[in-house]
């Protein structure tokens, strides 16, 4: 059972590549419907696979049927959640369903294996993670960035980036409900299929179109299944 009130949705929020929850603080669900709880990122012990990460995340969820909403990485890694848990729905943000929708450059590093010579240290400085877990130019919203990227170990870099370039699923999440934007510069909209189009959306967009989601937010996850 719930450890929260019975009447409420719980809905679970997990935030991008080395993103604290910080990401969602302008996010209002109304409180009389939703439960709000966020996750975080912990540091994988080596050798951890996603779908061992996703069960040590999943045993994190205490309420039956949750709402599990992943942002980004954060977005490949709910659905990886969802196989340990039975969630009332899945929604992913900035994200893709399969590896099908990775962009070439991805696809292009899985088969050379071009990241395993990235540099993790230097994302230690914040201009060059932001590009790597926002992918948008950051001269003007550096302290921004700053606050929102919290995971500069590189343990967890190393291991994060291996993991979104060998993501192996080739099948979308039943029911899986997708908002992405179409000026998205890492997960490219012309890669993406069958979303929910926010015109005009970045990478960024779950901290700068906030309203956007705030109107239209509890509205997608109360839609039935069906009829999305």
């Amino acid at each position: 059972m719930s450890k929260g009130k019975a009447s409420k949705i719980a809905v679970y929020f997990m935030p991008g590549l080395a993103a604290s929850p910080d990401i969602f603080e302008n996010l209002q669900l109304p409180e009389a419907d939703f439960e709000s709880v966020f996750l975080q990122w912990h540091i994988p012990e080596a050798g951890t696979s996603l779908q061992q990460y996703a069960r040590e995340m999943a045993q994190k969820v205490t309420h039956t049927a949750p709402v599990l909403i992943g942002v980004s990485f954060g977005g490949m890694l709910v659905q990886e959640m969802a196989a340990f848990l039975k969630p009332r729905k899945v929604i992913i943000i900035s994200s893709i369903k399969t590896r099908k929708e990775m962009p070439r450059r991805l696809l292009v590093a899985r088969y050379t294996k071009l990241h395993k010579l990235l540099p993790t240290s230097l994302l230690n400085n914040v201009e060059v993670l932001s590009r790597y877990a926002f992918g948008d130019p950051v001269n003007k919203r550096l302290k921004l960035y700053e606050k929102y990227l919290a995971v500069r170990d590189t343990r967890y870099l190393d291991w994060a980036i291996d993991k979104i370039v060998n993501w192996e699923r080739d099948e979308a999440t039943a029911g899986l409900v997708h908002i992405h934007g179409d000026k998205d510069a890492i997960f490219p909209i012309q890669y993406i299929e069958g979303c929910i189009r926010v015109r005009g959306g970045t990478h960024t967009m779950i901290i700068h179109r906030y309203k956007w989601f705030n109107e239209r937010l509890p509205a997608i996850i109360l839609q039935e299944q069906s009829s999305i």
